[in-house]
């Protein structure tokens, strides 16, 4: 059981480690990357189709660009996307030795050149934005988290001491926000499944127990009928809204 536990984690841990390097080049990777990343997991071919399969959905391209479709989006997100994008036209434009001499400025703490900067990279936060939708995080979101990594970005350039590096390390900072929202979202509903089954759960037992003796049930005696403590019922009830209609929620 162990050695299946441990390889579950080590496919896990690759397929992390494959997702992000393909973020990291403008999500896409080679499939000789992919192989040899599973080599010693010695797949089979059905479950290295699964990993491709996975970075297809993930929208991550496999010897080729990555493909973005409106259908990716909601209506609301489409609106919100093609509004933007006509805001970010406002902005200026600066040409690689502009850019270079900003982010120069920029690294030796110049508040006039962070900000340039800032207008330099605001498009880019879309490209990355739009790599994470349909992962249960609204895109408008996405962009936000993006741009406010962005602007911490720019504050902290003086670990990267050269131009050249500016937007790895801005873009990193990007992918870094948007993939801690996506965790926390998933977090987020990890939780309320777990709260939806467990006012399910007490739900069922009081209704069972209801019906045997044909009237509501107190919390005591659905503690003495499960062996569940008080905690949890009163959890239930709390969750539910003290709408559980079989049980007495009042003192035991």
């Amino acid at each position: 059981m162990g050695n299946i536990d441990n390889k579950e984690k080590e496919f896990a841990d690759i397929l992390k480690f494959v997702t992000r390097t393909a973020r990291e080049n403008k999500n896409t990777i080679s499939k000789d990357q992919v192989e040899q990343a599973f080599s010693e997991l010695n797949l089979d071919e059905n479950q290295m189709d699964m990993v491709f399969d996975y970075l297809k959905n993930h929208k991550i391209g496999v010897d080729t660009k990555p493909e973005y479709s409106e259908d990716d989006l909601t209506e609301e997100e489409t609106n919100y996307l093609n509004d933007y994008l006509e805001a970010l036209k406002d902005l200026p434009t600066y040409s690689d030795g502009e850019k270079e001499a900003i982010s120069m400025s920029a690294i030796a703490g110049d508040k006039i050149a962070q900000s340039k900067l800032i207008e330099c990279y605001l498009p880019l936060v879309v490209d990355v934005a739009r790599m994470y939708t349909e992962q249960g995080v609204y895109l408008e979101d996405l962009i936000g988290e993006g741009n406010f990594a962005l602007t911490r970005g720019v504050t902290m350039l003086d670990v990267v001491g050269e131009p050249k590096e500016v937007e790895s390390f801005l873009y990193k900072m990007m992918l870094d926000a948007m993939e801690a929202i996506i965790q926390d979202n998933l977090a987020e509903d990890a939780g309320g499944q777990k709260v939806v089954k467990l006012v399910q759960e007490v739900a069922d037992k009081a209704k069972e127990l209801a019906e045997d003796l044909r009237r509501k049930v107190t919390v005591s005696e659905l503690m003495e009928e499960t062996g569940w403590d008080e905690d949890k019922i009163r959890s239930a009830i709390k969750f539910s809204g003290d709408k559980i209609e079989d049980l007495d929620s009042g003192e035991n």
